[in-house]
């Protein structure tokens, strides 16, 4: 099953099942692309937690070691960004880059988590970009200006319940059309248990808290004016619009 979260007509927020296009909520049917409704992030993270360097070729393309344990940063609410939006990146950057990522929605509050129950407490997949700010990134080790600024993740257009996506399920990003990342779920270093396990020792996990499992190789610069597209098999594509001021 496939859901989006979407503001009616009536200005009222909505989640309807997703078929081919069509969202259905109660007895209304609405396009995906009808202009009648806006589509928004399919969850209302209170955080996004994102991994960093959890493919090897990445890690590898950005100069690092692979880590010998999770690397967690966070993203607040202030980041998230729908489909089919328009992202205001910080101007006066050399470099602002795409990164393809596989979305893990949480379903309910959890902590201390163990492993062997860590999908019991997932909800869903969607699709994310972690739009990076590699200017301050590089300048800083908590990533703030670098990762979390305003509509630094934008998320969906759905959620798709576990069923819906396959292990090996393949991770892409084209910018104008043009393939730039082609990964696949199989080939995180930590999996989304471990992932689960690891970061809910530390934090509460809320109901719509997102986990951004790492991005495949091939991230690059972003210019003014770009589609970018983000595609997870089995969740579908994300797509928005770039503005660099």
């Amino acid at each position: 099953m496939k859901y989006v979260r979407f503001r009616d007509p009536a200005g009222a927020v909505r989640r309807g099942e997703y078929e081919t296009g069509t969202v259905h909520f109660a007895n209304e049917s609405y396009d995906l692309e009808d202009d009648a409704i806006d589509v928004l992030a399919p969850c209302d993270p209170s955080k996004i937690v994102c991994i960093g360097r959890n493919y090897a070729d990445h890690a590898d393309e950005m100069g690092s070691d692979v880590p010998d344990r999770p690397l967690v940063f966070l993203k607040g609410p202030n980041a998230v960004a729908s489909h089919g939006d328009t992202v205001t990146v910080p101007a006066g950057k050399d470099r602002i880059d795409y990164e393809a990522e596989l979305g893990v929605v949480i379903g309910e509050q959890c902590r201390h988590v163990p492993e062997d129950r860590a999908m019991e407490v997932v909800e869903g997949f969607t699709c994310v970009n972690d739009i990076s700010n590699r200017d301050d990134q590089r300048q800083e080790q908590n990533w703030i200006r670098g990762k979390a600024f305003d509509g630094a993740a934008p998320l969906g257009p759905v959620l798709a319940t576990p069923d819906e996506v396959p292990a090996d399920a393949s991770v892409q990003s084209r910018v104008n059309g043009e393939r730039k990342q082609d990964g696949s779920r199989e080939q995180l270093i930590f999996p989304i248990p471990e992932l689960i396990a690891e970061i809910t020792t530390y934090m509460t996990l809320e109901r719509g808290d997102v986990i951004a499992t790492g991005t495949p190789e091939g991230v690059g610069p972003l210019s003014d004016g770009d589609t970018v597209e983000i595609e997870v098999e089995g969740v579908g594509t994300l797509e928005h619009t770039v503005r660099i001021p």
